[in-house]
This record gives C-alpha cells, sequence and structure tokens, in this order.
C-alpha cells in the first residue's frame, strides 16, 4: 500500500490527442519522462483522448494521491482544449481526486525558442510554420501569431500553413516564400509529435522545395519547463521554487 507521504503527491497527466502512428505516443511518453525527470517530486503520467491508451480518466481512477493537474498537450485551445479535456474534468467529479485543468502550451514565446532549437535556422532566408491545422478561427490566429513570433526572432519572413483543413498548406507557402525572392526556405513543425499530418506536412513541403524540415517537438527542454510553467500555475498549493 502506498504510504501517506506518496499519497499527499502531486499527480501530472499530460493529455495528448493520440494519434494511430506509434510515433505519437513514443514521443507523448518521450516527454512524460523528460518531465518526470526535471520534477521527481511530481508523479507523472501520459494519457490519450483517443487511438492509444491509457484514456485520462483510467489514469485518473488509479492515482494514489487525492490531487492532480491535467496539462492539455496542444498547441492551441481548438475543439479538443475547449471541449474534450474539460469534458475529462467533469467526468472525474465523482472521483476521490481534486482535478485541476492546466491551461494549453500554445502561443507562448517559450514554444519559439523551441521551435528555433528543432529549425536549425542558419543559412535560411525564409520559413514556413507548418501546423496540423484547424477549422477554428480564433486557433488559427493563434498560429499566425507564432509565425509572426518566430518571423520576428529570426529577422526573415515566415507564413503558417496547415497539413489540413484551411489553407495554405505547407508546399503552397514554400512556393509563396519562393515565388517573393526566397531561395532556401526551412519549415519549422508546429507539431508536438510525429504522425500522419506532420509526414502529409514533410512531403508538401519538400515537394515545392524546402531545403530543410524540423522535427515535432518532441521533449525539447524548452518544451518540458513550459509544461511545468502551466502545471504550476495550474496547482497553486505547488511551491513556485519547486
Amino acid at each position: 500500500m502506498r504510504t501517506a507521504r506518496l499519497n499527499g503527491r502531486l499527480a501530472v497527466v499530460l493529455v495528448a490527442h493520440g494519434s494511430r502512428d506509434p510515433r505519437a505516443a513514443e514521443s507523448t511518453q518521450a516527454l512524460a519522462r523528460a518531465v518526470r525527470l526535471a520534477h521527481p517530486e511530481w508523479d507523472v503520467h501520459a494519457a490519450f483522448l483517443d487511438h492509444a491508451g491509457p484514456r485520462p480518466l483510467d489514469v485518473l481512477r488509479a492515482l494514489p494521491g487525492r490531487r492532480a493537474v491535467l496539462v492539455p498537450l496542444l498547441l492551441t485551445a481548438a475543439y479538443h482544449g475547449r471541449v474534450d479535456i474539460p469534458a475529462v474534468v467533469d467526468e472525474a467529479a465523482g472521483l476521490p481526486v481534486d482535478v485541476t485543468l492546466a491551461d494549453v502550451l500554445g502561443p507562448s514565446a517559450a514554444l519559439t525558442e523551441s521551435l528555433v532549437r528543432r529549425l536549425d535556422p542558419a543559412g535560411l532566408d525564409a520559413v514556413v510554420l507548418a501546423a496540423a491545422g484547424t477549422r477554428d478561427p480564433v486557433a488559427r490566429e493563434t498560429i499566425t501569431w507564432a509565425a509572426d513570433a518566430l518571423s520576428a526572432r529570426l529577422s526573415v519572413p515566415c507564413l503558417a500553413a496547415y497539413a489540413s483543413a484551411a489553407p495554405p498548406d505547407p508546399g503552397a507557402a514554400v512556393g509563396r516564400l519562393r515565388a517573393s525572392g526566397a531561395r532556401r526556405v526551412g519549415v519549422a513543425g508546429y507539431f508536438l509529435a510525429p504522425g500522419f499530418l506532420y509526414d502529409l506536412a514533410v512531403r508538401s513541403a519538400l515537394s515545392a522545395g524546402a531545403v530543410s524540415v524540423a522535427a515535432p517537438l518532441g521533449d525539447d527542454p524548452g518544451l518540458v519547463r513550459l509544461v511545468a510553467s502551466r502545471v504550476l500555475a495550474a496547482d497553486r498549493t505547488v511551491p513556485a521554487a519547486a
């Protein structure tokens, strides 16, 4: 049986959308391990809304402690952030766990630095920020904000593009930048993990002449720190120095 000390430990549940591509779950588990390593005082778990397991409610039911923070592994506050994950919190109301919902990860200046590290921008004269895509116009505005922040950080033009749901696709964005005079267009991946839409973005960009496509954010150290900051902001009982 768990001790009382362990029962008082804060649980952190990283909630990803989930994918049929096993690489996505592997990447999410790697991020959970990195957060756990950075914060051994937390009981860190990964959970998935669809396609992979465990589900968030299953993780919450199995927790030995009484406090948990759910961190949406989402870069925008689109449908999953506004509906699906809050629904998990509502469903957990009958459990003996005090569940707090953290904010989504984006937009954030911290993500800009993670994108730069993944991109390796030396020699690029333009960049496309490739995202999965959403029909939510407010969510797309935050992706445009992220592209503008990346442009300001690198001092080169940067266009937002989408693998699905909205134009332009990454190939079209690369073509637009090349038509305006850019010769070395790189693609930053506004993706947390690899999967079908990331692969689609890669193929689209490379076929249009992109010279490089960055890996997803994965377990980048800046992303680990951002997750931790979301936990600390959501759970006011966590000491600021933790």
